[in-house]
């Protein structure tokens, strides 16, 4: 009979987790225009909206920066951001927003860290980010090289990276490094996959999680939030105490 229930127990809360726990979001692509995230302004301050009503006080919003696609400097994104501030201060909006950057590690990385470009946000945490499809193979030494110089590290979403689903101890070898982990608020469903939402379960199961961001693109990651907050993992994750978004 316990089996028999086990099989239908329910991930799912009554009543959902309260986000203002969370307080600050570090990962979004909000200034419009600049990614693949909001478009225009009017989207921007629709998107602020909805995080704010969800209990968010705070944004951290990351832009992607990428040798062939999102060629954003912090010229570029200090200029978006001082516009899109401007934005939220007259639609009335009481957000606090600043801006990093999430820094693919493709050929020109290096080059950007070794001119002083980084973009860093809290206790110089730089946002990184890698391909879908396979690891560089200067991954580790560029965590040295980043934590050498004073940097944190913080891997994007690493519950996405498909080719490490089957081999937990590579996410073992990262910590053991001392990079943190930063999972998506949308992970915690199958938004993903299925598998996404296992690892990222396992990853929370093991005290790995240091960061939950949004990646809040557009209003379709704003479902897939209000959905999440009724998620067990969530609560587990932010009755933890692991959680570093409040400290920002």
């Amino acid at each position: 009979m316990g089996i028999f229930n086990n099989l239908f127990k329910s991930d799912k809360l009554e009543q959902p987790v309260d986000l203002s726990l969370i307080s600050t979001d570090m990962h979004s692509h909000l200034i419009p225009g600049i990614d693949d995230g909001a478009q225009t302004i009017e989207e921007s301050i629709d998107l602020i909206r909805s995080l704010y009503n969800l209990g968010y006080k705070k944004i951290v919003t990351t832009p992607h920066v990428m040798l062939e696609y999102a060629k954003n400097t912090p010229a570029i994104i200090h200029s978006g951001l001082e516009k899109l501030k401007t934005a939220v201060a007259e639609a009335q909006i009481p957000m606090s927003i600043e801006a990093a950057a999430e820094y693919m590690l493709d050929d020109g990385f290096a080059k950007k860290f070794r001119s002083g470009e980084l973009l860093t946000f809290g206790k110089k945490y730089v946002l990184i980010e890698l391909s879908v499809f396979i690891p560089p193979d200067s991954l580790f030494q560029t965590i040295f090289d980043l934590k050498l110089d004073g940097f944190n590290p913080v891997l994007a979403h690493p519950e996405r990276y498909f080719y490490w689903h089957y081999n937990f101890e590579h996410y073992v070898s990262l910590k053991d490094r001392e990079i943190l982990f930063q999972i998506n608020l949308p992970s915690l469903s199958a938004y993903y996959s299925p598998e996404v939402k296992k690892i990222t379960e396992k990853l929370i199961d093991n005290n790995m999680v240091d960061f939950i961001g949004t990646d809040l693109h557009s209003n379709a990651s704003i479902i897939q939030i209000e959905k999440c907050r009724y998620f067990k993992y969530l609560e587990k994750l932010v009755n933890s105490g692991k959680l570093l978004n409040k400290t920002l």
